[in-house]
């Protein structure tokens, strides 16, 4: 009786290690909670983590999703079906798995209530990594507040063709600058990787690394065209700012790009996702399918017939969930119960998922608290931030006879005219365009000046369209003015169902989007007639500052010529306006500087700094329309404005270039120093750039390339020393065995203000 008695405690004793569920205790290791919670699954609850739904939705069903959308609306709705969603998926699915709550976040979450900070083409012209890492965080935040868990962002595309809707979501040209800054807002998200390698801090956000890759240089300029790109130029240019996201940032996810490569599909790209991404990089997340990608390869790309087979494709290229809903992956369990897809192969991806889910700490994260909300949500400081990060982004471009800084003593009338004068302009991932959910330049310039200076509105014109009906109002504005402000630009796609601050989105402005994600152009002038409407008051005879609030890089060659001052804003966030007005009247000095070539024309187009040095053309004869000649017949290919350009209402001076060796070796570095002195009469920030270039290699390689930056605050006659380090793979290169080397030679290290004015050079040589 005895031995039966202890045979049967021996027995529970196993029975009981045998049901103990690892994977709900946090101090167990993730592998092996992975491990265990992945053995306790049916093939329907695996499929259903490689799935996407609303956080509504997911309630619907006894299937726990692996993640759940934050839907379009404000952050209390967003709050409560996050607490619903979580609830439910914990304690009503059998396993009680938490989703993965999404967001989007590029420049604020986007979601009626949180703050609106201003555009990534505005962020990256801040040159300022340690301003968006702050904003990240401020981001991370607030959309933690709700419940996110996974931010959709950043983009780390670069802007090379003005036509594609897109650009306003991206920093800039240049991989280094969208690297630093890319990474810096991943590291303001999800927090310094070196202090959260093991998971997720509190009131932080995972971040999700698009568009993999080469997705911003569509054929034609048209969203989700094919991009004409070899590999080395593809892993020269366009892939390292995602290895930096991987392994500088430790993103979390990575989303494939809606494009093809060389008749490839992004979301069936094994060499993309599977060889280069993990295998050469080590990257550790997974893989977020974008809207409808999987789904695209059987309805717009056409390399499967339907989506039973389009589901194999994408999984063997390493495509972990489907986005927004399974559409193609619910047929991967009938492929696996008819042996033409493995369940390991399942396995894999959801371990990813499930170990995201661990790190991150989802298991055991609280549900969001709705009552401290208004606390930590749109609070003064984070719209002082977003007024700061415009500032920093406005840059000027033209100030001829020093019209700016305007003065409110000398002036009795302004002029504030244009179509986006007095409209509030966020770019796409916004939830609004209501005025009443920022300033406009016209109110932040009666802000400003108060009863002291006249303000003579008119709007002129609309965005698009023909119609001058409004250009008399505005000539006689401009008369009745000393001097003229006018605001052109662009708007972009917001969401609709949002609306600002419980208002119906029926009070959102009606007129046809003209930038953002779908809105390409055939032409960068200029919309509709608002180039006419700026001939119109410039031929009143009045001093003009034109200020641009758009998406796009565009053409304003006939502007440069004739506009006496230039101010670019891009998409300015929700206190733009005070930011605009500031910069105009010389309570902040501008310190933006151009993240992206400004072509002459839509002819130019691609133009961008970093060229090889056949891409300018061979005859060096440019012509004109009263003389040809060729590169080109009746034009130069000179940029309009250069990367890197901006004005400042000081100045800088640039001495004492020194470098610590004139020559060095692998594992060896060389300092470069320069001096900057404020030699103006204005405190102001002047960015410092150094560049690398002039150098033989085995391939052709660009003329130069932006390898340091540093933006610095100067006060009148002060200097500061500015330093920089150069490593041998700041001159790597892919050779014609496609192998990543450093070659012996000399090179330039160029310190300049632009990419077009280099003030102090030095050669130094690398020898192996």
């Amino acid at each position: 009786m005895q031995k039966k008695l202890c045979l049967l405690t021996a027995l529970t004793f196993v029975i009981n290690i045998a049901s103990a569920q690892v994977y709900k205790d946090p101090k167990a290791p993730v592998a092996e909670r992975v491990k265990d919670l992945l053995s306790r699954m049916t093939l329907e609850e695996k499929v259903g983590q490689m799935s996407m739904n609303s956080l509504k939705g997911s309630m619907q069903n006894p299937i726990a999703y692996g993640v759940c959308e934050s839907p379009f609306t404000n952050i209390n709705d967003i709050s409560a079906l996050s607490i619903a969603a979580k609830k439910y998926a914990k304690e009503k699915t059998r396993l009680g798995i938490p989703p993965i709550q999404i967001g989007e976040c590029l420049h604020g979450q986007l979601a009626a209530g949180a703050t609106i900070f201003p555009q990534a083409i505005a962020q990256g012209s801040t040159w300022n990594p340690a301003l968006i890492e702050k904003m990240g965080s401020v981001i991370a935040y607030e959309a933690s507040s709700s419940g996110v868990d996974q931010a959709l962002s950043p983009l780390f595309d670069l802007i090379r063709d003005p036509r594609y809707g897109r650009n306003e979501e991206c920093y800039a040209e240049d991989p280094y600058l969208v690297s630093r800054m890319g990474t810096s807002f991943v590291i303001g998200m999800q927090g310094d990787p070196s202090q959260t390698i093991y998971g997720i801090g509190k009131d932080k956000v995972m971040c999700t690394a698009k568009h993999f890759a080469a997705y911003s240089i569509p054929v034609a300029g048209i969203n989700l065209a094919p991009a004409s790109v070899g590999e080395r130029e593809l892993r020269s240019m366009f892939l390292p700012p995602f290895k930096d996201a991987v392994q500088k940032a430790n993103i979390y996810a990575v989303m494939p790009a809606y494009n093809e490569i060389d008749g490839v599909p992004a979301h069936a790209n094994h060499f993309l996702l599977q060889t280069i991404l993990r295998q050469e990089w080590g990257f550790k997340g997974y893989m977020f399918s974008d809207y409808e990608g999987l789904k695209h390869l059987y309805t717009f790309h056409h390399i499967a017939k339907d989506a039973e087979g389009a589901a194999p494709i994408g999984l063997s290229a390493g495509v972990d969930l489907e986005a927004p809903s399974p559409d193609v992956y619910d047929k991967l369990i009938g492929l696996v119960k008819t042996g033409k897809v493995k369940e390991a192969q399942i396995d894999s991806a959801v371990a990813r998922i499930l170990t995201i889910k661990f790190k991150a700490g989802l298991f055991e994260k609280a549900l969001p608290d709705t009552s401290v909300l208004k606390k930590r949500v749109h609070t003064p400081e984070h719209i002082a931030l977003s007024q700061q990060i415009a500032e920093e982004s406005i840059i000027l471009l033209k100030n001829d006879k020093q019209l700016l800084p305007l003065t409110i003593n000398s002036l009795k009338s302004l002029a504030v005219i244009g179509p986006n004068a007095n409209q509030v302009q966020y770019g796409d991932y916004s939830s609004t365009r209501d005025s009443r959910s920022g300033t406009t330049v016209l109110n932040g310039i009666r802000q400003l000046v108060g009863n002291k200076i006249k303000i003579n509105y008119a709007k002129g014109c609309t965005l698009s369209g023909s119609d001058k009906s409004g250009f008399a109002e505005a000539v006689t504005a401009a008369k009745n003015s000393d001097a003229v402000v006018v605001v052109l630009g662009t708007t972009s796609v917001v969401f609709s169902g949002v609306g600002w601050n419980g208002h119906a989105p029926e009070s959102e402005p009606k007129d046809p989007f003209t930038c953002g994600e779908g809105y390409d152009v055939t032409d960068i002038n200029p919309d509709g007639v608002q180039r006419e409407l700026l001939q119109a008051v410039y031929k009143t005879g009045k001093p003009v500052i034109l200020v641009l609030v758009h998406g796009r890089p565009q053409s304003i060659s006939w502007e440069k010529k004739n506009i006496p001052a230039i101010v670019e804003a891009w998409y300015p966030g929700e206190r733009g306006g005070n930011a605009i007005a500031n910069i105009l009247f010389g309570k902040v000095n501008p310190s933006g500087r151009l993240n992206v070539s400004i072509p002459q024309s839509t002819g130019h187009i691609p133009v961008f700094y970093n060229h090889v040095a056949s891409n300018k053309g061979f005859y060096h004869n440019p012509g004109s329309p009263e003389k040809p000649g060729q590169d080109y017949v009746f034009s130069s290919p000179d940029v309009l404005f250069p990367f890197g350009f901006g004005l400042s209402y000081t100045s800088f001076k640039y001495s004492n270039m020194q470098v610590s060796a004139a020559s060095f070796g692998k594992n060896e570095a060389v300092t470069v120093s320069v001096d900057v002195t404020n030699s103006g009469s204005m405190t102001g920030k002047e960015v410092v750039q150094m560049y690398l270039g002039n150098k033989v290699n085995s391939v052709t390689t660009p003329v130069m390339a932006l390898k340091g930056f540093d933006k610095i605050s100067l006060k009148p006659g002060e200097t500061q020393t500015v330093k920089f380090v150069v490593k041998p793979e700041d001159i790597a290169i892919w050779n014609n065995d496609m192998k990543l080397v450093s070659e012996p030679g000399t090179f330039d290290v160029m310190i300049a203000r632009s990419a077009e004015e280099v003030v102090l050079k030095k050669t130094i040589e690398y020898k192996e």
